[in-house]
């Protein structure tokens, strides 16, 4: 049942290689590219990505515990993996936290008191930062931060720890203890995720206002752990090892849970924007006209990226999975596996990006030269990620074998 260390040392290799060549062009084009905040911006992409991707894999962990699930038990294992790489999310953060001390504004306006605000005078003369100013400065970003990954990568080790010990000693005690730490971890990693969207992504453009920001990244948190789920559940059944240890049924259940929060993700988003389009409030709408006209009242790129997420994020992966059969077919979930983690990575620039703006005050366009470092970044960082993954796959047993409801996951629905 345990994993050969070689059977995944070449891919662990090749994914970290591939990811420092990713990061070394990103750090490239931040020294040469003409335009550096797009850079910096896109780099926030990538690492938001999978700090997302992970975050969603500590939340089914959780979930999976608090609720006493059998289902998932021989899938949790591999979420376990997954949250090996917080630690390195961390690393990966710190050049823009350091860049947050050296250049303050460069990445977050409001860190700089004399960043001159198109139309609003510079931040420190701006009544609305004024009043938000306890919240957002530059020291309480840097703590918040650290606990935010400190939070993430204490909690991931608690639940390991415990999860790898009960495969050497069986002991039912583990099963208590990862329950307990899911009870105290449900409104940590709530908490945390919640006011890491809003200090990261949500105040590029501090005047806007919302009360479901942090319930739209939950929702794609968990997107996109399900979807890292699939693609490990087809990757392990291709090569053989889950043979005779997942059937339909799980794909069943994990495509069900896909089809929920799709369905959550645009009840999330749908009211966000109906309610800011009812009340029709300037402090809020702004955000949404930057991200559909320009100044002269033509239409811009981002209306048609808005276009593409509703479309991708909601109706074609819902008609999709309400198919039993696209559901419980391999290489199709994994299609509809792989769509949404794209939509999930565009959603992110969609919310980031357009913080980017021209004399006009303007958001630059969607197709420039900065999607070029968004990739660039996904890669270099999702490589450390799947590196991290691949490194922690083979130190313990395939499935928990000791797990007191690994019968059930066996046999599900079966």
């Amino acid at each position: 049942m345990s994993t050969p260390a070689n059977s995944t040392a070449a891919p662990a290799g090749k994914a970290l290689t591939i990811g420092l060549i990713g990061l070394a062009v990103t750090a490239l084009a931040a020294l040469l590219a003409p335009e550096k905040h797009g850079v910096a911006l896109s780099y926030l992409v990538g690492v938001s990505y999978w700090t997302a991707i992970a975050i969603g894999m500590l939340l089914m962990i959780l979930i999976h515990h608090i609720t006493d699930a059998s289902w998932s038990v021989v899938i949790r294992r591999q979420w376990e993996h997954g949250l090996a790489a917080f630690k390195w999310l961390f690393v990966l953060f710190l050049p823009l936290l350091i860049l947050a001390w050296i250049k303050p504004g460069f990445v977050w306006p409001w860190m700089d008191k004399t960043y001159v605000l198109h139309g609003h005078g510079t931040v420190g003369t701006d009544i609305l930062y004024l009043k938000k100013e306890g919240f957002l400065n530059i020291y309480t970003f840097t703590i918040m931060t650290l606990v935010f990954f400190a939070a993430w990568v204490w909690l991931s080790a608690r639940l390991r720890k415990a999860s790898f010990t009960q495969d050497s000693d069986g002991d039912v005690q583990w099963t208590y203890k990862n329950r307990f730490n899911s009870a105290i971890g449900l409104p940590i990693a709530a908490l945390t995720l919640t006011f890491a969207a809003i200090y990261w992504i949500k105040s590029l453009e501090y005047h806007w206002f919302s009360t479901m920001y942090g319930v739209w990244f939950f929702a794609n948190c968990a997107r996109g752990a399900l979807c890292g789920g699939v693609l490990i559940m087809v990757w392990l059944l291709n090569r053989g090892d889950y043979k005779g240890i997942i059937n339909t049924n799980h794909f069943h259940s994990i495509g069900m849970l896909m089809l929920a929060f799709t369905v959550f993700w645009a009840y999330v988003t749908f009211s966000q924007y109906f309610l800011i389009w009812n009340a029709n409030v300037p402090e809020e709408t702004f955000w949404y006209n930057l991200r559909e006209l320009n100044h002269d009242g033509s239409t811009n790129q981002w209306w048609y990226v808005g276009l593409v997420i509703l479309f991708g994020h909601f109706v074609v992966p819902f008609c999709a999975l309400l198919s039993y059969r696209f559901k419980v077919t391999p290489h199709i979930i994994r299609r509809i596996a792989y769509w949404t983690l794209a939509i999930i990575l565009i959603d992110l620039c969609y919310n980031i990006l357009p913080a980017l703006k021209d004399e006009h005050g303007d958001s630059l366009p969607f197709l420039s030269l900065n999607l070029l470092w968004v990739l660039t970044s996904v890669i270099g960082v999702g490589g450390v990620c799947i590196w991290a993954y691949l490194k922690s796959f083979p130190t313990t047993k395939l499935i928990p074998i000791r797990d007191p409801r690994v019968g059930e996951s066996l046999t599900h629905h079966e």
